[in-house]
């Protein structure tokens, strides 16, 4: 697993008892306030995720510089997750700690959108998403949506349309789109035939089977394969999936998810002239690099239609899984949910 990552994850797990001890005796001491100038703040909203700290922590570290753009987190509502219990039970304490680190803790969306220029949207659980966005997106307010984006195709639909009808720029991606060497491999090997993504996909029973954790290997394959996805068909195992896309050009996509053995992101690019393996990544500051350009320009950086796209593989995927592991049209499906 990439160092950072997992070390970005125990600094910002309060449950950890060392972490905790640390984080306590820092609550003892004046707390710190952020300031940045208007425009560059930003608005988090669900503190219910290990995200909330490794995110804060990043875009107001002193030595930041002009990493991202000026942006910092001053403003955060806790709002998040009614149905997983785990991280409900953890909201009270991320909150507490995100104080901490000099943001200040409101108690509305309302009033988040009144103190702030921009929203990270970091609630950790799918089916609020569309809940907590629409006012959001109401505001004309930049969004960006940690992943999962949803958790359903309709309500990932419903989101697109709401950030069209008021005009607000918005995006979601899961951090290991940026995995190192992702971005320009098919230069690297003189144009994509075919990618294999593996990556741990550990289940959630309120989200669709991949949208919990599966989701960043498939972010993986779609930042290298593009879009085009037209059929999926998934095996499942209680250990393993493997899910094999077609594109519209006869290309092959794979994601194998595991739920055991070795902890770990990647991919084998196969090119017309070689292949690549890709396993590193910088942890999540490529993603808020990505971010903050975002929020500067009011582009995202890949289509919302990719987005839709990796909502829809997912959900085929699972009603593969229903029907015994047969292809599921992406297109019919789509037509479906609408």
């Amino acid at each position: 697993m990439n160092t950072n990552r997992r070390n970005f994850i125990k600094k910002a797990t309060i449950a950890t008892a060392g972490l905790g001890m640390i984080y306590r005796s820092s609550l003892m001491a004046a707390e710190p306030v952020v300031e940045t100038k208007q425009g560059k703040r930003i608005g988090m909203l669900g503190l219910d995720t290990g995200h909330c700290m490794a995110f804060t922590q990043l875009f107001n570290a002193p030595d930041a510089g002009d990493k991202y753009r000026g942006y910092k987190v001053t403003a955060a509502c806790p709002k998040g997750t009614e149905l997983i219990k785990e991280w409900k039970d953890q909201i009270p304490k991320i909150t507490e700690e995100i104080k901490s680190q000099g943001v200040e803790i409101v108690d509305s969306i309302e009033e988040l959108l009144k103190k702030t220029d921009v929203i990270l949207m970091t609630c950790i659980d799918g089916n609020r998403h569309l809940e907590l966005a629409t006012p959001v997106l109401k505001s004309g307010k930049s969004l960006f949506i940690d992943k999962p984006f949803t958790a359903s195709y309709r309500d990932a639909r419903a989101i697109v349309e709401a950030a069209r009808e008021y005009n607000t720029p918005m995006f979601s991606s899961s951090s290991l789109r940026y995995l190192t060497g992702a971005e320009n491999v098919a230069e690297t090997v003189g144009g994509i035939i075919g990618v294999d993504t593996y990556g741990p996909a550990s289940i959630e029973p309120h989200h669709p089977d991949l949208f919990w954790y599966g989701i960043h290997g498939v972010e993986i394959l779609f930042a290298v394969m593009g879009a085009g996805c037209k059929s999926v068909r998934r095996t499942y195992t209680p250990e393993t999936d493997l899910v094999v896309g077609m594109w519209d050009d006869k290309r092959l996509g794979t994601f194998r998810g595991t739920r055991n053995g070795a902890y770990g992101f990647g991919a084998t690019v196969f090119g017309k002239k070689n292949t690549v393996h890709l396993n590193k990544d910088e942890g999540y500051s490529p993603l808020l690099v990505k971010i903050a350009e975002f929020y500067d320009t009011k582009i995202a950086p890949f289509p919302v239609e990719q987005t839709l796209e990796i909502i829809a593989f997912m959900e085929a995927a699972d009603e593969s899984k229903k029907q015994g592991g047969i292809e599921i049209s992406l297109e019919s499906l789509m037509i479906k949910r609408c």
